[in-house]
């Protein structure tokens, strides 16, 4: 039979069986992996608070958040200056964005998505304002490309 070190590869290597080591701010040995990774939340106030409280939001030794409250006087520079600090943390692998504000920095995720960025993905979900439009979602109108075109999304 086949150990499972022969069939990853060596430790060294990358991958949920053999975690890599990296240091802690505190100096000590941790190992970060493939299921490490966040989940990021950009939203209105009541998206945010379910997924803070469903345990979501953390806040790092410098202060910053894998979260972002948008409401009324959030300026979009602001949203689209926190979309790019969270696309860029290696820690994050999927940001969830409200489909409304999504709308409001769609250049941002189509730049994102043009250069062939998988991780983080970006999913866009509802909000309470609006309801879930697929033909505006960039994943789904992905899925129906993948698929020939042929999925109807009128019923959703």
């Amino acid at each position: 039979s086949e150990s499972p070190r022969s069939h990853f590869g060596s430790r060294r290597q990358c991958n949920p069986f053999f975690p890599t080591p990296t240091t802690s701010a505190m100096g000590r040995k941790k190992f970060l992996n493939q299921t490490d990774m966040k989940v990021a939340v950009i939203g209105d106030e009541d998206t945010v608070t379910g997924f803070v409280l469903a345990g979501v939001g953390q806040r790092d030794g410098q202060g910053a958040t894998n979260f972002l409250t948008v409401d009324s006087k959030t300026k979009r520079r602001d949203v689209e200056e926190k979309f790019h600090e969270m696309a860029g943390r290696k820690d994050i692998g999927v940001i969830l964005i409200n489909q409304t504000i999504a709308e409001d920095i769609r250049h941002v995720l189509t730049d994102h998505t043009a250069r062939g960025i998988v991780v983080p993905t970006v999913l866009e979900i509802p909000s309470k304002e609006k309801p879930y439009d697929p033909n505006a979602d960039q994943v789904m109108q992905r899925v129906k490309v993948f698929f020939g075109g042929n999925i109807d999304t009128s019923d959703w």
